[in-house]
């Protein structure tokens, strides 16, 4: 099974934990602000690379036509991340929450780059939640109507994706 994800999504969540980390260092409501964010991001971040966004891999060779059995591994993933999106929604609104908060510290602070910073993190999960989700979930759905795979042929479970530990 490929297990990566597009090499700019990879880069753009690198990018959000090294600012984070950042920010977790300082002293402070503002330090402890980022460390409560962290906490909740984390685990999230984990599950978006993991059953999230390997399916976007596929996206450019779909877009031009190309389908093939040896892309099915993407199907228990995209199953999954449909089981999973109302409570990734849900993780987006306490991920938000947290970064208003956080925002309030890095202005009371008078850091205006941790207030650019939060600011980013949020377009990025409303972008998650408009573009990059159901694009996965999209890939899901047409490789399954191309391979004509039943939805009740390969479930999460039978891959051993539920209830797996996260990688660390």
């Amino acid at each position: 099974m490929i297990s990566h994800i597009p090499a700019s999504l990879k880069a753009e969540h690198d990018q959000l934990h090294a600012e984070l980390d950042r920010a977790a260092g300082e002293p402070g409501a503002l330090g402890e602000a980022a460390r409560v964010l962290a906490r909740l991001l984390h685990p999230h971040f984990v599950k978006e690379e993991r059953y999230a966004m390997p399916a976007l891999t596929l996206l450019p060779k779909l877009a031009w036509g190309t389908v093939s059995s040896d892309m099915a591994w993407v199907l228990p993933l995209t199953r999954r991340l449909k089981a999973e999106l109302p409570l990734m929604v849900l993780e987006h609104k306490d991920i938000v929450a947290a970064l208003e908060r956080f925002r309030a510290r890095a202005q009371e602070a008078g850091r205006a780059d941790y207030e650019r910073f939060a600011e980013a993190l949020m377009l990025h999960a409303q972008t998650e939640e408009e573009v990059l989700y159901p694009a996965a979930e999209l890939v899901g759905q047409y490789l399954e109507i191309k391979l004509g795979t039943s939805q009740r042929a390969e479930t999460p479970q039978a891959e051993g994706l539920a209830g797996t530990p996260a990688p660390s």
